[in-house]
């Protein structure tokens, strides 16, 4: 088993900033896919970004040049940067880590307001 524990949600305004922090513990292996999904109200979750062991990085269109995931493999964590944060961000970030299978944190609440 794998846990996951998020941290850094927040209220901020428009145009402002945010860091999350999700720490992995457990049986951790690698190589391994980390990321972060969101899950507004009513809508599906989605994939924000991801980032491997090696440091290969993905995003989902919405987000490219406001967000940047990175990792620390030594403390089996990773972070998402995002700045110029629209109201339309506004959701639950979830931290998933993915080897053989998927694993899932309780999410962190990320509100902007206009």
């Amino acid at each position: 088993q794998v846990q996951l524990v998020e941290s850094g949600g927040g209220l901020v305004q428009a145009g402002g900033s945010l860091r999350l922090s999700c720490a992995a513990s457990g049986n951790i292996f690698s190589p391994n896919t980390m990321g972060w999904y969101r899950q507004a109200p009513g809508k599906r979750r989605e994939l924000v970004a991801t980032i491997t062991s090696g440091g290969s990085t993905n995003y989902v269109d919405s987000v490219k040049g406001r967000a940047t995931i990175s990792r620390d493999n030594a403390k089996n964590t990773v972070y998402l940067q995002m700045n110029s944060l629209k109201p339309e961000d506004t959701a639950v970030y979830y931290c998933n880590y993915y080897y053989i299978r998927y694993f899932w944190g309780q999410g962190t609440q990320v509100t902007v307001s206009s």
